[in-house]
């Protein structure tokens, strides 16, 4: 009976359209509540304090506290947005957080999600640049060694994890192999972007199948016309900051473009925006790559997304701004692209995801995606850290406590430091 009681709640709310049972069941969760935003930053917060892991971790913390715990959405709803982020450019998890919280509380409660899931892990990050621009002969210190050889496992894993998703049959493979062969000999940062286009054109011509299904419609609200705002002020930051900066040769402008352009253009999550931040920051010597890698390891360490790695960089960087202002600026400009296009899709998802054409598209970026991951894996990560039998030693070490044995990373991570600078002793 009280089954019977909300459903008919449900049918009556506005918006919902007369006599279709199927939009009504979807359409089960709570509306967005006036002052929710406490609500919503409140519970992100407890989120980007516990979510250790990386993103598909993230999920997983991110299901049983909406879905499960706070039911703030169903099941299926909550697996269209997850396609929707992983569709799109930049950091899935903190992108699903943001579309979560604007379930909840509309724009103002996608904001809440991102401050609260993001901002413990962005600080610990900033103070540990200080720390680590304090100490000397950070270069040579054992535990940073540790920390770099615990990145190979970590990647490793990623690889491992994402190829068995993504690559499940021979077609997947050989693109993603393909995609790994030709950014390690073409080593540029437009390489990225041409061999995601052409995995998905691809996946396009040779990925279709013959399943046709029609998935539920999200029970999300954004105005055209906030989204259309949104996609033209990401062309014109992403077209417009470039050629300023060449005309206004300030460095928080050449920050700001930087991480932004980095955020707009990476495909993969935090592992695969490494090397394109490598490309960025360290030949421009504004990090060496001990530094960068020092930082790539802590990031590891900490709960909430990786791509908080931005605030390390922006505060160690060199020349000012840095410290908590550059940290600051590599921060909001790698994420604001992540709320122009959460915020810009959304309106118009519904009809795109219903098309086979562009999920077969979506399978061939998703495969070219693996073999930048393993491309990755191999440089700069694989060649900065293992020098020596013992540092192989130590990374299948890692590989084995993070995939066999399920040890929680920040564990491994702290274990590997540990170790590091044990052997450093010897």
């Amino acid at each position: 009976m009280k089954q019977q009681e909300q459903n008919k709640q449900i049918s009556e709310r506005p918006g919902n359209i007369p006599g279709d049972q199927e939009v009504s069941q979807q359409d089960d969760a709570p509306r967005p509540a006036a002052g929710a935003f406490l609500e919503v930053l409140a519970t992100f917060t407890r989120l980007g304090l516990t979510s250790f892991g990386g993103p598909i971790a993230h999920l997983g913390y991110f299901r049983e506290e909406i879905v499960v715990r706070r039911k703030w959405l169903d099941e299926q709803n909550y697996a269209d947005l997850l396609a929707l982020c992983q569709f799109l450019p930049g950091p899935s998890s903190s992108q699903m957080g943001i579309a979560l919280g604007m379930t909840r509380a509309g724009v103002w409660g996608g904001l809440a999600a991102w401050l609260g899931f993001t901002l413990p892990s962005a600080i610990a990050l900033t103070i540990f640049a200080y720390v680590t621009r304090g100490l000397h002969g950070i270069t040579q210190a054992g535990w940073l060694h540790g920390l770099l050889v615990v990145a190979v496992a970590v990647v490793a894993q990623a690889v491992w994890g994402m190829a068995k998703t993504l690559c499940p049959d021979r077609s997947r493979a050989t693109i993603a192999i393909l995609a790994a062969i030709v950014i390690l000999l073409w080593p540029v940062a437009i390489g990225q972007i041409v061999i995601l286009a052409v995995g998905g054109l691809l996946g396009w011509r040779f990925l279709r199948t013959t399943e046709s299904t029609k998935p539920a419609a999200l029970p999300l609200k954004v105005s055209r016309r906030l989204a259309m705002f949104c996609w033209g002020l990401f062309v014109v930051l992403l077209v417009g900051l470039p050629v300023l900066r060449l005309v206004i040769h300030v460095q928080g402008l050449a920050l700001f473009d930087t991480f932004f352009r980095v955020g707009s253009l990476v495909f993969g999550g935090g592992h695969v925006v490494l090397p394109l931040l490598q490309r960025e920051v360290v030949p421009a010597d504004w990090v060496n790559n001990d530094q960068f890698l020092a930082g790539y390891g802590a990031a590891q360490a900490v709960p909430g997304p990786l791509f908080t790695f931005s605030a390390y960089l922006g505060a160690v960087s060199s020349p000012a701004p840095n410290g908590w202002l550059g940290a600051l600026i590599a921060l909001v400009a790698m994420f604001l692209p992540s709320f122009f296009f959460v915020i810009g899709i959304l309106p118009f998802w519904n009809h795109l995801r219903s098309i086979e054409a562009f999920q077969s598209a979506l399978r061939g970026i998703n495969a070219a995606v693996v073999g930048i991951l393993l491309a990755a894996l191999y440089q700069p990560i694989w060649t900065s850290a293992i020098h020596a039998p013992v540092d192989f030693a130590l990374g299948l070490l890692a590989f084995g406590l993070l995939v066999i044995w399920k040890v929680p990373p920040w564990v491994v991570v702290v274990l590997s430091a540990l170790l590091g600078a044990g052997v450093s002793l010897l």
